[in-house]
């Protein structure tokens, strides 16, 4: 009877912790990768600066800021003097003597300059500016990208980890199985202290093994939380996916030809190319003359206390233009030479950073074609080790099996298993990668 009723309370609780977990799975949120991705672009700190950066250099891209647009001053202003004189005439040598003498003089005026030409100089500092601003673009494309990839490599890291931990747990759960069976042979005198002893071992080394994975996967659920800025780093997902699914139809020959076209780094250094050829033409610019326009309008009122005209009142326009041509400086074939080479060095580079990004993607796609053919090879094993695994249980339920031996084919298993995640996981990293190299990463976006 009171077997009966331990045996009725044991459902009772599993079925209130089953029912518990059910409540906890509706409670957590359910995110996938393009939900996370776009809540983090949306929030992430980093981005947003850049962004703001980025609006800046638009803000400057103006003819305004390169000199093209002409100034207007409007100018007031006041002086006033306060004099004292002796004054000897020359015949009769009489002095008179003036005290305290003030006069006044106020002006006001609208001044307007304009630099019409000055050797295509201002011409030159527009499309700077608006090269950098293109360029701002660009790095905040860069910025997305390095973001999306980052945030996609931990997303399946958390997958990975938590399918770790599913392992784990049935490690745990297989060594708890074997404990029981050990203990009751021992308790009937068919397994020896020893053997109750190393199953106990085992059992407390897979539980540890659990506890560590555990302390991982909180790891990466905090890592995901901070790449999207989720202000409580404690927030629990129920994550969609629950395999990490590889992307086999890659082809490099199509890879290379996107990466040519739309690798954000080969962009940014098309603009720095860009920007050394501006900058060339700029020093050029002084090659040629300048032209200046200059008007103005202005009034002035004068108050004088001895003079033979008590007031004066003055106003109207002045105007005029200014044409120059600085002849020498010390410094422009120095400043010529050096924009030059400048110019060439970016060219250089850009050829460098083709090259090097050739190099890359063949690198990354030996790697993904390797990993490929070892998780293929891994998931066969898979298959050998379970069924392994299912023989030597069958064996060692019936006595013709060790201890030792049973666990060596439980821990063939769980490798399996590991190796399938680890390959599994360097694939997609080397997928991340490829795509992120091509230009592609926004397709984890869709």
């Amino acid at each position: 009877m009171r077997e009966v009723k331990m045996k009725i309370r044991h459902c009772l609780l599993s079925v209130m912790a089953y029912m518990l977990a059910i409540i906890s799975m509706q409670a957590q949120e359910n995110i996938t990768l393009k939900s996370c991705l776009e809540k983090g672009l949306k929030n992430n700190y980093s981005l947003q600066i850049v962004r703001n950066e980025q609006q800046i250099a638009e803000n400057n891209a103006t003819r305004a800021n390169a000199g093209m647009m002409p100034t207007v001053n409007l100018s007031a202003g006041y002086s006033g003097t306060l004099d004292n004189s002796n004054a000897i005439a020359r015949g009769s040598e009489s002095t008179s003597k003036d005290r305290n003498v003030m006069d006044h003089t106020v002006r006001a005026g609208i001044n307007a300059e304009w630099t019409v030409f000055d050797g295509f100089k201002m011409q030159a500092n527009y499309q700077r500016l608006k090269e950098l601003n293109l360029r701002s673009e660009t790095q905040v494309r860069i910025a997305v990208e390095d973001f999306v990839a980052s945030l996609t490599a931990e997303y399946y890291n958390f997958i990975q980890q938590r399918l770790r931990m599913k392992n784990l747990n049935y490690a745990v759960a297989l060594s708890k199985e074997r404990l029981r069976i050990v203990h009751e042979r021992y308790m009937i005198g068919n397994n020896s202290r020893l053997d109750l002893q190393q199953a106990q071992v085992d059992f407390n080394a897979d539980s540890a093994q659990s506890l560590q994975q555990r302390e991982l996967l909180a790891s990466s659920r905090i890592r995901l939380n901070q790449l999207m800025c989720d202000q409580d780093m404690s927030s629990y997902y129920n994550v969609a996916d629950s395999i990490i699914d590889v992307d086999r139809v890659l082809n490099f020959d199509e890879l290379w030809a996107s990466t040519l076209q739309n690798n954000a780094d080969l962009l940014e250094a098309a603009h720095n190319m860009a920007l050394a050829e501006i900058d060339l033409k700029s020093v050029k610019s002084r090659d040629f003359p300048y032209v200046k326009l200059n008007a103005g309008y202005s009034y002035s009122f004068m108050n004088y206390d001895i003079a033979s005209t008590v007031r004066r009142h003055d106003w109207g326009a002045d105007f005029g233009m200014t044409v120059g041509f600085k002849l020498y400086d010390g410094n422009r074939r120095r400043e010529m030479r050096n924009a030059e080479i400048e110019y060439a060095n970016k060219g250089l580079e850009q050829k460098n950073l083709r090259f090097t990004l050739y190099t890359t993607l063949a690198d990354l796609w030996q790697a993904y074609e390797n990993n490929k053919r070892l998780l293929d090879l891994e998931r066969q094993n898979l298959i050998a080790a379970r069924e392994n695994y299912y023989i030597a249980h069958e064996r060692y339920l019936l006595g013709d099996l060790s201890g030792i031996e049973m666990r060596e084919a439980q821990k063939s298993l769980l490798d399996a298993d590991e190796r399938i995640l680890v390959a599994e996981y360097n694939t997609k990293l080397c997928e991340i990668s490829l795509l992120q190299l091509s230009g592609n990463i926004s397709v984890y976006l869709e």
